[in-house]
């Protein structure tokens, strides 16, 4: 999600948009590797360009390269970037393909890099999307609309035994088969394409104790088709290592999650570089061995209470950073 802070609203586009989610925290995790003239920031997930506008801002000294899937969302940020002139590059890409935009630009390595993953509030507000729950919308849920298969194209051409597999791994859907069972039974009888339907089926689907707890019960189901449908555990489980490879010595990465998969496989990738790797008993530590990466985080940072009061869409934001320290020893 890309959009939270202060102040709760900004105007883009004639519409009312949040702000970043934790942009002041996410700022203070990459200011120190961005103050040399000539450091290079990358925004992996531009949105609508809230974290883009204040790190250009914020680092006079520094270039941006900004990536998105999302054609409108590009169009948006470039228009409210286009007074920062070539200190802003857009690239309309998924962030899995860094490395080659970087290796295109001729940028071998980058002093910061920033995700903000899941949904941007323009495409939750943006009803056509297909995104929200809570309103009616042709079952689209592609980020870039010009390619891909669309929410319908899955719930309406899976085999059962695939549906139950993606609401269970993507959306820690208990009731997955339960669920899965009435979408089958009712594609057959009319193939999904509105929101609203799979809304109600879900509700109908799930007993009442199910209902009860964890907010809106099509809550998971959503989560886990948008995840399918745009491959997004697929592709940021080869990006974050990918990332941490084109940070100088010095360069900070700092990432923002909305669901525990994304944030377990950052945590993880973190973790890894953060650990010592010699096996046991060497007397002395070859460099090798030593970690490459300095945990800038306690654990995932969490919004303020002051923060998801001004937009709930904070509120299950987890934020985590690291630091390069050291190249790799071939």
């Amino acid at each position: 999600m890309s959009e939270s802070g202060e102040p709760a609203t900004e105007t883009l586009g004639n519409q009312a948009r949040h702000v970043p989610v934790l942009l002041r925290r996410c700022l203070d995790l990459l200011a120190p590797a961005l103050t040399e003239p000539g450091a290079v920031v990358v925004d992996c997930t531009l949105g609508l360009g809230g974290h883009s506008e204040a790190l250009l801002t914020a680092f006079p000294a520094a270039r941006l390269v900004a990536l998105d899937r999302d054609r409108e969302a590009l169009r948006l940020s470039g228009e409210r970037l286009a007074p920062y002139g070539d200190r802003a590059t857009l690239v309309h890409a998924v962030y899995d393909e860094l490395p080659d935009v970087l290796d295109r630009l001729g940028i071998p390595r980058v002093q910061g890099i920033l995700f903000d993953l899941g949904v941007s509030s323009m495409q939750l507000d943006e009803a056509d999307r297909g995104f929200a729950y809570a309103q009616d919308a042709p079952l689209d849920m592609r980020m870039d609309q010009t390619t891909g298969v669309s929410a319908a194209e899955v719930l309406n051409t899976y085999p059962p035994g695939e549906l139950v597999r993606i609401l269970r791994a993507y959306g820690e859907e208990k009731q997955a088969k339960r669920i899965v069972s009435a979408v089958v039974r009712e594609r057959e009888r009319e193939p999904f394409t509105r929101s609203a339907r799979l809304v109600e089926l879900i509700r109908d689907a799930l007993p009442q104790a199910a209902k009860r707890t964890g907010g809106n019960p099509a809550k998971r189901t959503f989560q886990a088709l948008r995840i399918e449908v745009n491959g997004e555990l697929t592709v940021l489980e080869r990006t974050i290592p990918a990332a941490v490879e084109r940070l100088a010595v010095g360069g900070r990465i700092a990432v923002l999650s909305y669901q525990s998969l994304e944030d377990r496989m950052v945590k993880q990738v973190f973790a890894a570089g953060a650990a010592n790797t010699a096996p046991p008993g060497l007397p002395v530590v070859p460099e090798r061995y030593q970690p490459r990466l300095k945990l800038l985080t306690r654990g995932a940072e969490l919004p303020t209470e002051e923060e998801i009061a001004e937009n709930r869409r904070a509120a299950p934001a987890r934020l985590r950073g690291a630091q390069r320290i050291r190249e790799d020893v071939r």
